[in-house]
Protein backbone atom coordinates (compact mmCIF):
# COMPACT_ATOMS: atom_id res chain seq x y z
CA UNK A 1 0.00 0.00 0.00
CA UNK A 2 1.33 3.36 -1.02
CA UNK A 3 2.03 5.64 1.98
CA UNK A 4 1.54 9.37 1.93
CA UNK A 5 4.50 11.75 1.90
CA UNK A 6 3.48 12.98 5.36
CA UNK A 7 3.65 9.47 6.76
CA UNK A 8 7.08 8.80 5.20
CA UNK A 9 8.51 12.09 6.48
CA UNK A 10 7.08 11.54 9.96
CA UNK A 11 8.35 7.98 10.13
CA UNK A 12 11.82 9.07 8.98
CA UNK A 13 11.93 11.85 11.58
CA UNK A 14 10.93 9.50 14.40
CA UNK A 15 13.47 6.89 13.27
CA UNK A 16 16.19 9.55 13.08
CA UNK A 17 15.42 10.75 16.60
CA UNK A 18 15.43 7.22 17.96
CA UNK A 19 18.74 6.33 16.33
CA UNK A 20 20.23 9.66 17.40
CA UNK A 21 19.14 9.03 20.97
CA UNK A 22 20.61 5.53 20.95
CA UNK A 23 23.91 6.85 19.59
CA UNK A 24 24.00 9.57 22.24
CA UNK A 25 23.34 7.05 25.01
CA UNK A 26 26.05 4.78 23.61
CA UNK A 27 28.54 7.66 23.49
CA UNK A 28 27.71 8.64 27.08
CA UNK A 29 28.07 5.04 28.23
CA UNK A 30 31.41 4.60 26.47
CA UNK A 31 32.88 7.90 27.65
CA UNK A 32 34.23 6.57 30.98
CA UNK A 33 35.86 3.65 29.17
CA UNK A 34 37.41 5.99 26.59
CA UNK A 35 38.72 8.30 29.31
CA UNK A 36 40.17 5.32 31.16
CA UNK A 37 41.97 4.16 28.02
CA UNK A 38 43.35 7.65 27.36
CA UNK A 39 44.63 7.84 30.95
CA UNK A 40 46.20 4.39 30.61
CA UNK A 41 47.91 5.34 27.35
CA UNK A 42 49.30 8.51 28.96
CA UNK A 43 50.64 6.50 31.90
CA UNK A 44 52.28 4.03 29.52
CA UNK A 45 54.03 6.82 27.62
CA UNK A 46 55.24 8.56 30.78
CA UNK A 47 56.60 5.32 32.22
CA UNK A 48 57.96 4.34 28.81
CA UNK A 49 60.42 7.23 29.01
CA UNK A 50 62.12 5.65 32.03
CA UNK A 51 61.45 1.91 31.90
CA UNK A 52 60.52 -0.96 29.61
CA UNK A 53 57.02 -2.14 30.33
CA UNK A 54 56.26 -5.80 29.85
CA UNK A 55 53.09 -7.43 28.59
CA UNK A 56 50.75 -7.92 31.51
CA UNK A 57 52.30 -5.22 33.71
CA UNK A 58 49.82 -3.48 35.99
CA UNK A 59 50.49 -0.03 34.59
CA UNK A 60 48.18 1.95 36.91
CA UNK A 61 49.73 0.26 39.96
CA UNK A 62 53.30 0.93 38.77
CA UNK A 63 52.38 4.50 37.93
CA UNK A 64 50.82 5.06 41.33
CA UNK A 65 53.87 3.64 43.11
CA UNK A 66 56.63 5.28 41.06
CA UNK A 67 55.29 8.59 39.71
CA UNK A 68 54.71 11.85 41.55
CA UNK A 69 53.46 14.79 39.52
CA UNK A 70 53.33 18.54 39.81
CA UNK A 71 52.69 21.58 37.63
CA UNK A 72 54.95 24.61 37.32
CA UNK A 73 54.65 27.97 35.63
CA UNK A 74 57.15 29.64 33.29
CA UNK A 75 59.15 30.86 36.29
CA UNK A 76 59.59 27.33 37.58
CA UNK A 77 57.30 27.82 40.57
CA UNK A 78 54.96 25.00 41.50
CA UNK A 79 51.31 25.93 41.15
CA UNK A 80 48.28 24.22 42.64
CA UNK A 81 45.49 26.20 40.96
CA UNK A 82 44.70 27.96 37.71
CA UNK A 83 41.96 30.60 37.79
CA UNK A 84 40.84 29.26 41.15
CA UNK A 85 40.49 25.65 39.98
CA UNK A 86 42.81 22.83 41.11
CA UNK A 87 45.27 21.77 38.43
CA UNK A 88 46.48 18.18 37.98
CA UNK A 89 49.53 17.41 35.85
CA UNK A 90 47.94 14.42 34.13
CA UNK A 91 44.99 16.57 33.05
CA UNK A 92 47.05 19.36 31.48
CA UNK A 93 46.75 19.31 27.69
CA UNK A 94 50.20 20.07 26.29
CA UNK A 95 48.59 20.59 22.89
CA UNK A 96 46.27 23.28 24.21
CA UNK A 97 49.09 24.91 26.17
CA UNK A 98 51.19 24.95 23.00
CA UNK A 99 48.78 27.49 21.53
CA UNK A 100 49.74 30.00 24.23
CA UNK A 101 52.91 32.11 24.46
CA UNK A 102 55.58 30.15 26.38
CA UNK A 103 55.50 32.46 29.40
CA UNK A 104 51.72 32.03 29.72
CA UNK A 105 51.74 28.24 29.73
CA UNK A 106 51.75 25.78 32.59
CA UNK A 107 54.15 22.84 32.50
CA UNK A 108 53.60 19.36 33.97
CA UNK A 109 56.50 17.57 35.64
CA UNK A 110 56.52 13.86 36.42
CA UNK A 111 59.00 12.59 39.00
CA UNK A 112 60.08 8.95 38.76
CA UNK A 113 60.72 7.81 42.30
CA UNK A 114 63.19 5.17 43.47
CA UNK A 115 61.64 1.79 44.19
CA UNK A 116 63.84 1.25 47.24
CA UNK A 117 63.86 4.87 48.42
CA UNK A 118 60.38 6.28 47.71
CA UNK A 119 61.43 9.83 48.62
CA UNK A 120 64.34 9.88 46.15
CA UNK A 121 63.76 11.08 42.58
CA UNK A 122 65.51 8.90 40.00
CA UNK A 123 64.39 10.86 36.95
CA UNK A 124 62.35 13.87 35.86
CA UNK A 125 59.98 13.27 32.96
CA UNK A 126 59.10 16.35 30.92
CA UNK A 127 56.40 16.54 28.22
CA UNK A 128 57.43 18.05 24.88
CA UNK A 129 55.33 19.24 21.93
CA UNK A 130 56.09 20.69 18.52
CA UNK A 131 55.69 20.66 14.76
CA UNK A 132 56.71 17.80 12.52
CA UNK A 133 56.71 17.79 8.74
CA UNK A 134 52.96 17.36 8.26
CA UNK A 135 51.38 17.80 11.68
CA UNK A 136 52.05 17.97 15.41
CA UNK A 137 54.58 15.79 17.20
CA UNK A 138 54.89 15.26 20.95
CA UNK A 139 56.33 13.03 23.62
CA UNK A 140 58.26 12.85 26.87
CA UNK A 141 61.95 13.23 27.61
CA UNK A 142 63.29 11.90 30.90
CA UNK A 143 66.35 13.37 32.61
CA UNK A 144 68.33 11.42 35.18
CA UNK A 145 68.75 12.79 38.69
CA UNK A 146 71.72 14.91 37.59
CA UNK A 147 69.32 16.79 35.26
CA UNK A 148 71.99 16.73 32.57
CA UNK A 149 71.71 13.21 31.17
CA UNK A 150 68.80 11.77 29.21
CA UNK A 151 67.45 8.56 30.68
CA UNK A 152 64.98 7.93 27.89
CA UNK A 153 62.50 9.42 25.46
CA UNK A 154 59.14 8.59 23.93
CA UNK A 155 57.73 10.29 20.82
CA UNK A 156 54.43 10.24 18.95
CA UNK A 157 52.93 12.05 15.98
CA UNK A 158 49.69 12.95 14.25
CA UNK A 159 50.62 12.53 10.60
CA UNK A 160 54.28 11.89 9.79
CA UNK A 161 55.10 9.72 6.77
CA UNK A 162 54.91 5.96 7.42
CA UNK A 163 58.33 4.33 7.24
CA UNK A 164 60.06 7.72 7.35
CA UNK A 165 59.16 10.43 9.88
CA UNK A 166 56.71 8.09 11.62
CA UNK A 167 59.74 6.09 12.78
CA UNK A 168 60.09 8.48 15.72
CA UNK A 169 57.63 6.15 17.47
CA UNK A 170 59.93 3.13 17.05
CA UNK A 171 61.91 1.84 20.00
CA UNK A 172 65.22 1.74 18.12
CA UNK A 173 64.99 5.48 17.32
CA UNK A 174 63.90 6.46 20.82
CA UNK A 175 66.66 4.42 22.46
CA UNK A 176 69.27 6.55 20.67
CA UNK A 177 68.58 9.38 23.11
CA UNK A 178 69.46 7.40 26.25
CA UNK A 179 72.57 8.68 28.09
CA UNK A 180 72.96 11.73 25.86
CA UNK A 181 73.74 15.12 27.43
CA UNK A 182 71.57 18.23 27.10
CA UNK A 183 74.40 20.73 27.86
CA UNK A 184 77.63 21.19 25.93
CA UNK A 185 81.11 21.16 27.48
CA UNK A 186 80.83 24.79 28.61
CA UNK A 187 77.45 24.30 30.26
CA UNK A 188 75.22 25.84 27.57
CA UNK A 189 71.88 24.21 26.87
CA UNK A 190 71.95 22.59 23.43
CA UNK A 191 69.45 19.76 23.78
CA UNK A 192 69.97 16.55 21.83
CA UNK A 193 70.22 16.85 18.07
CA UNK A 194 69.27 14.27 15.48
CA UNK A 195 71.85 14.61 12.74
CA UNK A 196 71.14 14.80 9.02
CA UNK A 197 71.11 11.40 7.37
CA UNK A 198 71.35 8.02 9.01
CA UNK A 199 74.60 6.10 9.33
CA UNK A 200 73.67 3.33 11.75
CA UNK A 201 76.93 4.01 13.62
CA UNK A 202 76.27 5.63 17.02
CA UNK A 203 80.00 5.76 17.81
CA UNK A 204 80.61 8.71 15.48
CA UNK A 205 78.27 11.07 17.32
CA UNK A 206 79.03 13.39 20.20
CA UNK A 207 77.43 13.62 23.63
CA UNK A 208 74.67 15.90 22.29
CA UNK A 209 74.04 14.08 18.99
CA UNK A 210 72.15 11.02 17.78
CA UNK A 211 71.76 9.32 14.43
CA UNK A 212 69.24 10.93 12.10
CA UNK A 213 66.29 9.64 10.10
CA UNK A 214 66.95 8.68 6.51
CA UNK A 215 64.48 10.45 4.24
CA UNK A 216 62.90 12.37 7.12
CA UNK A 217 65.15 15.37 7.71
CA UNK A 218 62.26 17.74 8.39
CA UNK A 219 60.74 15.47 11.02
CA UNK A 220 64.15 15.14 12.67
CA UNK A 221 64.51 18.92 12.69
CA UNK A 222 61.08 19.16 14.29
CA UNK A 223 62.15 16.75 17.04
CA UNK A 224 65.34 18.75 17.61
CA UNK A 225 63.46 22.03 17.95
CA UNK A 226 60.77 20.48 20.12
CA UNK A 227 63.31 19.08 22.59
CA UNK A 228 65.39 22.25 22.71
CA UNK A 229 62.39 24.54 23.11
CA UNK A 230 60.85 22.60 25.96
CA UNK A 231 64.12 22.08 27.78
CA UNK A 232 64.45 25.86 27.57
CA UNK A 233 60.97 26.37 29.00
CA UNK A 234 61.72 23.98 31.86
CA UNK A 235 65.03 25.65 32.71
CA UNK A 236 63.62 27.87 35.49
CA UNK A 237 62.25 24.78 37.22
CA UNK A 238 65.41 22.71 36.62
CA UNK A 239 67.52 25.55 38.01
CA UNK A 240 65.43 25.60 41.15
CA UNK A 241 66.01 21.87 41.55
CA UNK A 242 69.73 21.90 40.85
CA UNK A 243 70.69 25.47 41.80
CA UNK A 244 72.83 25.55 38.67
CA UNK A 245 73.48 28.73 36.69
CA UNK A 246 72.70 27.45 33.21
CA UNK A 247 73.24 29.55 30.12
CA UNK A 248 69.95 29.89 28.28
CA UNK A 249 68.09 32.22 25.93
CA UNK A 250 65.66 34.68 27.46
CA UNK A 251 62.09 33.41 27.68
CA UNK A 252 59.92 36.10 26.14
CA UNK A 253 56.26 36.31 25.34
CA UNK A 254 56.60 35.34 21.69
CA UNK A 255 55.65 31.80 20.79
CA UNK A 256 58.87 30.31 19.35
CA UNK A 257 57.36 26.93 18.51
CA UNK A 258 56.09 27.78 15.05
Amino acid sequence: MRQSNTYIIGFSAILTMLLGGLLSLTAIGLKPIQEEQIALDTQKKILGAVMKLQEGDDVPAIYSQRIKSLVVNSKGDEIKEVDGAPVIAESVSIGNQFKLPPDKRIYPVFEYMSKDKPDQVEAYILPVFGNGLWDKIWGYIALKGDLETVQGAVFDHAGETPGLGARITSLDVQERFANKKIYDNVGALVGVKMMKGETGDPSIYGDNEVDGLSGATMTAKGVNKMIYNYLTYYQPYLKKVTGKNVKKPELGTKNTDV
